[in-house]
């Protein structure tokens, strides 16, 4: 994971409960503890917990979470003690605890993996694969990585999850159905702002829910910014992070998640430069190249892009919304989050044009 910073204000663990949880939970001869705050991600909480040489990483849900069922501790443990026996880039998680007295939550800890994740645009000395070659300057380079993650993610769709233990994750049958239903209702249920195109988006999505292709395991947020790369070999995925949304339904909504994602130069270069984005990768490769590449690695045929990638940008513009609504009702101070109600405005008008266009 990325490096760490102090923790923000409002978002301190209780140290001296997390002590005595540890102690008991990990039998340990100390219990001292260094806890810091990872800085990227923006719904639930990571931090850094070293005891000695050790380090793992500790999750959260968000402070002033109002959506339980998004932010399910137990739920995400148990896919990933499952998930990390057989699917490698998923990490290894150790301990849940469900007692909510210990730092006013409930939390669990997973093993700490460690690579890089592409955000912006990389110096050279951060993208560099083993060859010389940089993200920068290689256009093959990208393609490659590119390439690796699509693969990566057709792996994923490609488990057998009845096999895994998590057939009961999700219901596929209707997936897709109460998923426009679901987020619809999460929007407006944090509606701070009139934004009237995600409200014509909402309703092409629900007159247009196409029929479903088929069902598998589901990352549901799979984006370079919870990847990490093997800093060695750019093409090597050494960790998949943030697991939260997992579920079984419809691959391609998985697909459209990614895309949404996926800025282009017409979007404007302020989305281009959210901090979270691959800015060296997007600016090479176009969103209908990794829809090429995902159909070429599943040898399955893409159908009905239209609706998935709309579908994608309106679920991105609704978790902003979420996050913009916990910031503007003061149940967190993180400053990154002041304008993202600017960012909810533009994805709506993303999602709007690619209706109205009928191009991805």
């Amino acid at each position: 994971m990325s490096d760490t910073k102090p923790i923000r204000q409002g978002e301190e663990l209780n140290t001296e409960n997390l002590q005595a949880f540890l102690r008991e939970n990990l039998d340990l001869k100390t219990v001292e503890i260094e806890i810091s705050q990872f800085p990227g991600g923006s719904s639930n909480l990571t931090y850094c917990i070293k005891i000695g040489a050790d380090e793992y990483v500790l999750r959260r849900p968000p402070f002033g979470n109002q959506v339980k069922s998004a932010h399910d501790m137990a739920r995400e443990f148990n896919v990933l003690s499952k998930l990390s026996a057989v699917y490698q880039p998923a990490p290894k998680p150790l301990i849940y605890c469900s007692d909510e007295a210990v730092i006013g939550s409930e939390f669990y800890l997973m093993e700490r993996r460690r690579g890089l994740i592409i955000r912006g645009k990389l110096s050279e000395e951060g993208s560099a694969s083993a060859d010389g070659l940089t993200l920068e300057n290689s256009q093959d380079l990208r393609k490659r990585v590119v390439e690796s993650f699509i693969e990566n993610l057709v792996n994923l769709h490609s488990l057998d999850y009845k096999k895994i233990g998590l057939e009961t994750l999700g219901k596929p049958e209707g997936y897709v159905e109460r998923q426009v239903t679901g987020w619809t209702k999460r929007y407006f249920n944090a509606k701070t702002d009139e934004h009237s195109e995600i409200e014509t988006a909402i309703q092409w999505l629900n007159k247009n829910i196409p029929e479903t292709h088929g069902a598998s395991l589901i990352h549901n947020d799979y984006k370079f910014d919870n990847v990490m790369l093997n800093p060695n070999d750019l093409t090597e995925i050494v960790a998949v992070l943030d697991w939260e949304m997992t579920t079984i339904g419809e691959p391609l909504m998985d697909l459209g998640s990614s895309l949404a994602y996926w800025m282009q130069k017409e979007n404007g270069d302020e989305m281009l430069s959210m901090p979270f984005n691959p800015r060296v990768l997007m600016e090479n490769i176009s969103r209908r190249e990794l829809v090429e590449i995902y159909e070429e690695k599943s040898g399955k045929r893409v159908s009905d892009i239209l609706f998935y990638y709309v579908f994608g940008t309106f679920k991105l513009a609704v978790i902003a919304q979420q996050i913009y609504y916990r910031y503007k009702k003061g149940f967190t101070q993180d400053k990154r989050f002041a304008t993202f109600n600017h960012f909810v405005n533009s994805l709506g008008k993303i999602a709007l044009h690619t209706v109205e266009t009928e191009k991805i």
